[in-house]
């Protein structure tokens, strides 16, 4: 399959302009020019992202909030209009929805922590899937064996798709939560949550959304879902590590007590009793990573001006170019092959264990992810160790695939 093959959306988005605006794709690895095909762990930063976080520290370092003088006047006002940025990307009704985190394993466990304490009791259970990754499933196990509830799971088919006749069985009066991610890391499945939450809500059920590896690749309405949660991360949509989003229904957050304890979460502290902050500081305890915040809105600036609909179809081109030449392996076999998938491949080459396979990648210059990608329980329903993961972004290219081709071609060779 040839690299010369056109792609109508990446010329409308001038992919080679774009790569240009990202440092680290000019780098060479091992004599040989990077191709970065691990965006599913995480994507890499324009210029204009870590210019941002620059500016910040060079011209207006200063903790935020409650500070009268020049620097943190600015830093909240600047913090604060990245609060009003994610809002607007999410479509978020209530600018007090949107509470900053480190990411979504924090997003995640503050619900689970926080909904558990006050809503779950003893016979009650929450629901997942059997596609989650780690930090959407040990958290609600924490929560149910701290409360005596039971956990549930969605089983997955030999495609990687949810069994959703299972899941309508499951859904009984017992369950408060659901908590689903929209797309998975592995397999690339793209769950309809949208059902999910239908019927969820028919029994007043609550669900959260793990949105990270949906952010980056569709447009994400939090509205138009009616999701009551939702969890994602900077470092997954072209911004820094160490910030997140979690949004969540204002009765929700409002019902719930706070996360941690500290400082910008209270109102009035004495020894007798402590009142704590309205939404959405009652969860933001602490100094927060104000660069890493400052990130984030130049990432979301980043996307919006890319527009989200065209970096979807751009992947979504790639994606089947990339299936399309790697079926020309014979010994390739896919882990997951739903229906609805997003831009991620896993799959493993004859008897091959995905480590050396992804050794050899290396050694080209290309960089894929090897091994069960926090995600053991799909590991352990298809039976294997784990497995290579080419995950895609709009900035990779036809080129690039082909070079994924050609140096797969060579592991098979070498380790036959």
């Amino acid at each position: 399959m040839s690299g010369n093959s056109t792609i109508s959306t990446a010329r409308k988005l001038d992919i080679e302009r774009l790569r240009s605006e990202f440092p680290i794709l000019q780098t060479t690895v091992y004599g040989k020019p990077l191709v970065y095909l691990d965006n599913a762990a995480t994507t890499q930063k324009p210029a204009s992202v870590i210019k941002v976080m620059n500016d910040y520290y060079t011209e207006y370092n200063s903790n935020i909030h409650r500070g009268v003088h020049y620097l943190s006047q600015k830093a909240t006002a600047e913090y604060e209009i990245v609060r009003k940025k994610v809002q607007n990307f999410i479509n978020a009704k209530h600018l007090h929805e949107v509470i900053f985190t480190r990411g979504t394993t924090e997003s995640i466990n503050l619900v689970a922590s926080c909904f558990g304490r006050k809503f779950l009791k003893e016979g009650d259970s929450v629901m997942i899937t059997a596609m989650e990754h780690h930090s959407n499933i040990v958290p609600w196990q924490m929560a149910c064996e701290e409360h005596g509830a039971k956990l549930k799971v969605i089983p997955i088919n030999d495609k990687g798709e949810l069994l959703m006749d299972e899941f309508e069985q499951l859904l009984d009066e017992t369950v408060k939560l659901i908590s689903v991610t929209y797309v998975s890391n592995t397999l690339g499945t793209v769950n309809p949550v949208k059902k999910i939450i239908e019927a969820a809500h028919k029994q007043g059920v609550a669900v959260l959304v793990d949105a990270a590896q949906a952010i980056q690749h569709i447009p994400v309405d939090v509205q138009e879902l009616d999701a009551d949660f939702v969890a994602f991360s900077g470092h997954k949509m072209y911004g820094p590590t160490g910030v997140g989003i979690l949004y969540g229904k204002e009765e929700w957050l409002n019902q719930m007590p706070p996360y941690q304890g500290g400082g910008d979460m209270i109102k009035t502290v004495t020894f007798e009793k402590t009142t704590y902050n309205d939404l959405p500081l009652k969860f933001e305890a602490g100094t927060p990573s104000i660069a890493e915040g400052m990130g984030l809105g130049a990432a979301i600036d980043y996307m919006e001006h890319l527009g989200v609909h065209n970096i979807a179809e751009a992947e979504g081109q790639l994606f089947s170019y990339a299936i399309d030449a790697l079926q020309e392996i014979d010994e390739i076999r896919f882990i997951g092959e739903a229906t609805e998938r997003a831009a991620s491949i896993s799959f493993l080459v004859g008897k091959a264990h995905p480590f050396d396979v992804g050794e050899i990648l290396d050694k080209y210059g290309i960089a894929v992810r090897t091994g069960h990608h926090c995600t053991e329980p799909i590991m352990n329903f298809f039976g294997i160790p784990g497995t290579v993961r080419a995950s895609l972004s709009f900035y990779n290219t036809t080129e690039e695939i082909d070079k994924l081709v050609t140096a797969v071609k060579k592991a098979v060779t070498m380790l036959s």
